[in-house]
């Protein structure tokens, strides 16, 4: 008797664009746009210029976690769902408290700390409700969509302060380069913020609770304030360098990059730590990864 024949096993291959190529087709785009805006002072552009400005750099790091971390738990519906639902919750959470509970004064940026993490954080745990089986992988990645939603709609906000031309406290105009440099800016500090210190936090708190639940714990906590006390030193790195200039001579702007470096410095070296714990590597044991992946 002739055995059937053995089937090949599907080869796992890649969708759609890479992270790569998210970037440079986004940043054409974006290119395209403002020249354009620019030429024809189309002001029904500015919209155009302004999402894609802000959600670029956001959204291809998502996509290169995805790219470079396979999970089971992780579908595209749940990443994508986390970015949006997750980082428009973080925002309107962030913004009601900021209205009522912050006030001018030294502290106000470690005051916003504390409200946008933890508004974070449970938009995070709002998302993640439905997962039976949690890694520290799992939660780091799905914590940075969350974050880099958060980071887009913000910078979204950001960019079109930055558009108008205020004097006296009323709008008088609107300034394209303005607009341009704000997101510039925004684009490169994106990977060193909101996703970084939100996938800190999701780390640990897959961590702490693998199978759930709403619980906070001692080193969740303690996490929760230490990425809080991290994005208050980020907001108020441009105050840091003016008191450290005028005490050392030192240029501020020179200071305030030096600032926002050591920060990510310390956070990134925190990501690492995580991502490659005794736990982590052990529950990642158990998923196989495609080699187009690795």
């Amino acid at each position: 008797m002739i055995p059937p024949p053995v089937r090949p096993e599907p080869i796992d291959q890649p969708v759609g664009l890479s992270w790569r190529g998210m970037f440079v087709t986004g940043l054409l785009l974006w290119i395209a746009s403002v020249a354009v805006t620019a030429l024809t002072s189309n002001t029904n552009m500015i919209p155009t210029v302004v999402l894609l400005g802000s959600f670029l750099v956001p959204t291809t790091a998502v996509i290169w976690y995805v790219d470079h971390y396979h999970s089971p738990e992780l579908t595209g519906s749940l990443v994508v769902r986390a970015f949006i639902v997750g980082g428009v919750m973080g925002v309107l959470a962030a913004s009601i408290l900021e209205s009522l509970l912050i006030r001018p004064g030294l502290a106000m940026f470690f005051g916003v700390g504390l409200i946008e993490e933890g508004a974070k954080l449970l938009a995070l745990m709002f998302i993640a409700r439905g997962l039976s089986t949690r890694t520290v992988r799992d939660g780091i990645v799905l914590g940075a969509a969350v974050g880099f939603g958060f980071a887009a709609l913000e910078s979204s906000g950001y960019a079109f302060n930055a558009l108008l031309v205020v004097q006296d406290g009323q709008p008088i105009g609107l300034s394209l380069p303005d607009l341009v440099i704000s997101e510039l800016l925004r684009g490169v500090l994106a990977p060193l913020g909101h996703g970084l210190w939100t996938g800190i936090l999701g780390g640990v708190l897959f961590m702490e609770l693998p199978h759930g639940g709403w619980r906070p714990t001692r080193k969740l906590l303690l996490t929760y304030l230490f990425v809080s006390f991290l994005h208050g030193l980020f907001d108020s790195a441009s105050g840091i360098a003016a008191i450290i200039g005028d005490i050392s001579g030192l240029a501020p702007v020179a200071v305030g990059v030096g600032v926002i470096v050591v920060i990510s410095i310390v956070a990134f070296v925190v990501l690492f730590r995580l991502w490659h714990s005794e736990t982590a590597v052990t529950q990642a044991s158990t998923i196989t990864t495609p080699a187009w992946r690795r």
